[in-house]
């Protein structure tokens, strides 16, 4: 692999899962003549970047969030019971017991990372409170909006939701027909942390979307590929039943992990630039089994359905979780790496 591909797998920013698959080819290989079909293997990536000297994770000295995780949920936008239902048990899994391979043990790697202390991120996540927001700002949203939709759930602008400085992270979650500045082309999910010239305060905060009418393929990604991919990978089958929702999950977990290590954007991540950090979870971005990289899923049980997973969670729930950056191993690690 050359050392282009090399750079390219491992500081590519987050987002686009399938985009290590186009990032990778192009700067290591040319095409496969069309009508050839891959073997997966041909997707892996080598032991060398699966244990790489080159990332360099490092501690900036801002916080972590060691207190009780509390999570508060805006839904915004028209939402089933049942999609709800399934983000809720999988929130729930994270400080709940579960067969192994659990959301649990997942959660586990997160835990590795402290603050100065030595304090390690808590283990302890409760849903806090949640509040149904039906297009208070539209459908269709960007960076800023989604700070003001922050800010009028919350009680002191007459909303439901209390102000939670330490330890509450804020989730606005928007529905299939909700558009989000850059969703689909350059962003499945993204955090950051609120402006007190807009909302007041100064907040930890994620936006992710359900991208199941708008963009599958992306952000649904490997329950739904791209179709220049489709002669080479087929889309695996989701485990609760709803593309959309079920690739919600991978992104959720993907910003929660962030959100806990960098809350503020000055704790863990790889460079020098708070700007564009490269955080514990962008290093392991379309990595979920054994053998994973390159656009290839990995080694994946399958449920009594044929559905892909590779954790278990509260209630017989199973999700599809991508891996995160272990800083001990100094590799990317799952709970299903040795299955």
């Amino acid at each position: 692999m050359s050392l282009a591909a090399l750079h390219c797998l491992l500081f590519s920013s987050l987002i686009l899962p399938f985009a290590l698959l186009v990032c990778c080819v192009s700067a290591s290989a040319s095409p496969p003549a069309a009508g050839v079909a891959l073997s997966p293997s041909l997707f892996r990536l080598s032991k060398s970047v699966e244990v790489s000297p080159y990332v360099d994770m490092r501690y900036h000295n801002g916080p972590v969030l060691t207190p009780q995780i509390r999570v508060y949920l805006i839904w915004y936008g028209n939402w089933r019971v049942s999609q709800q239902a399934i983000i809720k048990d999988f929130l729930h899994s994270i400080a709940s017991p579960a067969p192994s391979p659990s959301v649990r043990s997942w959660w586990s790697t997160v835990q590795l990372y402290t603050d100065q202390t030595g304090s390690h991120i808590s283990d302890s996540l409760v849903i806090a409170g949640e509040r149904n927001d039906l297009y208070s700002h539209g459908k269709a949203l960007t960076r800023m909006t989604t700070q003001q939709v922050i800010k009028s759930s919350l009680k002191a602008y007459n909303g439901s939701l209390p102000v939670d400085a330490r330890g509450g992270v804020y989730m606005v979650l928007t529905s299939e027909d909700v558009v989000q500045q850059d969703f689909c082309s350059a962003a499945c999910g993204f955090h950051y942390f609120t402006y007190s010239s807009i909302v007041g305060y100064t907040l930890p905060y994620a936006w992710v979307g359900n991208s199941g009418k708008q963009c599958p393929d992306t952000c649904a990604y490997p329950f739904q590929v791209p179709f220049y991919m489709q002669q080479f990978i087929q889309p695996l089958k989701a485990p609760n039943g709803d593309v959309g929702v079920d690739g919600m999950i991978s992104v959720i977990g993907h910003e929660l992990a962030e959100m806990s290590s960098n809350p503020l954007i000055n704790a863990w991540f790889a460079g020098s630039d708070p700007e564009a950090p490269t955080e514990i979870a962008d290093l392991c971005e379309g990595m979920y089994g054994p053998g994973a990289g390159g656009g290839y899923a990995g080694v994946l049980p399958l449920d009594k359905r044929g559905a892909s997973y590779n954790v278990n969670g509260i209630r017989g729930r199973r999700f599809l979780v991508q891996w995160l950056w272990d800083p001990v191993k100094k590799r990317c690690y799952g709970p299903n790496a040795n299955v």
